[in-house]
């Protein structure tokens, strides 16, 4: 495997209404698709939103760049970015286009290798509904759920954790695992900061460094490590179940609890500035976008906080899901829109486009994904309740026929 390989799917093109270049119907989207109810197989018109118009002065290329770690996220991937949280009004305003399709269901016969419909089953023989990725290859070797993925920065290989109490390292190019660490515990979470790797295991916090060797063991949290964060030179860790996620952003910590709260933090003083008590049941996962802070929970809802004048955070737009959310992370499309992934306890990810929220995909397992992490390239790896981590491409350009 390649992790920068170029991937195509024919079949999605087709779907997608391909036409000649010269065909004029290529520029209209279809209304019937943003009404969640075409038919035509394959449609003559687009079923995306057509690209906005370059910026004055631009060449017209800008917006074809790959995805950037520059994307203003920080949290399970992207980089840190500080700066103050303000008011929007645009959440969830802008853009309806939810992807609607009359079955979003992976037909359990595939999955067994035994349907008989083939391409006329009515139900999905893909672990994927959305044009705008692609799946490059899946690492099979966990016998857990898989709690932790990280790309070191200048390395080549991709490290995943799990709570079989084991770290796998996979070679980036030839996709195999070139090595497997015994912890001897399970394995919470983990992250990178730079050539490091941070594994949090039950009492304590695994470190090493991928470019030196070092290997560390940082005493002092008490039962299993959940959630770990980088800040202001600092590390920290949730621990004893009660803190379940943590982020670093606008000089600020947030962590996310078992208790339904969120605990804003000054990363100066180390004090509790603000105890943020909306969510209705656990929050598992809080991601910094930009000025804005996102939180998922339990409770089915994404809530979009932003500081009033006192500098205090409030919900701005609370975004409703049928299902528990699990995870966050973000990433920028091939033409630097944001793009927030966030997986359910119903073992599907939506991908949904930010501010408005439109789905523009899902991404399907047998079990819950419980580890999201992004790559360069376009890259984005998954990591389910099977054990098996799959690798992810955004499609840049559509795919052509010979």
């Amino acid at each position: 495997m390649d992790l920068d390989a170029q991937g195509g799917n024919s079949r999605v093109f087709h779907r997608l209404g391909a036409q000649p270049a010269n065909d004029a119907r290529q520029q209209k989207v279809c209304h019937h698709w943003r009404a969640g109810r075409c038919s035509r197989y394959p449609c003559p018109y687009l079923h995306r939103e057509l690209p906005p118009p370059p910026p004055a002065g631009s060449n017209g290329n800008a917006s074809k760049r790959g995805f950037s770690n520059d994307s203003g996220f920080s949290g399970p991937s992207g980089t840190r970015r500080s700066g103050n949280f303000s008011n929007a009004s645009s959440w969830g305003r802008v853009g309806n286009n939810t992807i609607l399709r009359k079955t979003e269901k992976v037909c359990n016969y595939w999955v067994q290798g035994k349907c008989s419909f083939g391409d006329k089953c009515r139900f999905l023989h893909s672990w994927s509904l959305g044009e705008s990725f692609s799946l490059l290859t899946q690492l099979d070797g966990h016998q857990k759920v898989v709690t932790g993925i990280a790309l070191p920065s200048g390395s080549d290989k991709l490290y995943t954790g799990s709570n079989d109490e084991t770290v796998r390292v996979w070679d980036c190019h030839s996709g195999q695992c070139m090595g497997v660490i015994q912890l001897g515990g399970e394995v919470g979470c983990m992250i990178n900061e730079d050539p490091w790797i941070f594994v949090g295991v039950p009492n304590v916090v695994k470190a090493w460094n991928t470019q030196t060797n070092i290997d560390l063991s940082l005493t002092g949290p008490a039962g299993q490590v959940y959630a770990l964060v980088v800040g202001n030179d600092l590390l920290f860790a949730g621990h004893t179940v009660a803190v379940v996620s943590l982020v670093v952003g606008a000089n600020r910590l947030y962590s996310g609890s078992m208790d339904h709260s969120i605990r804003v933090w000054n990363l100066e003083t180390l004090q509790c500035v603000q105890t943020l008590t909306e969510h209705s049941s656990v929050v598992m996962s809080v991601l910094c976008w930009d000025r804005f802070l996102l939180s998922c929970s339990l409770d089915q809802t994404i809530k979009v906080w932003a500081a009033t004048e006192s500098g205090n955070l409030e919900v701005t737009y609370t975004h409703k899901e049928e299902h528990g959310l699990l995870t966050l992370c973000g990433m920028l499309d091939f033409e630097g829109k944001p793009v927030l992934l966030c997986s359910c306890n119903d073992n599907s990810v939506r991908l949904l486009d930010l501010p408005s929220f439109s789905e523009r995909g899902k991404i399907y397992a047998k079990q819950e994904i419980r580890a999201i992490q992004t790559g360069p390239g376009g890259l984005f790896f998954t990591g389910d309740g099977t054990g098996q981590v799959r690798v992810w491409k955004c499609v840049d350009e559509p795919a052509t026929t010979a």
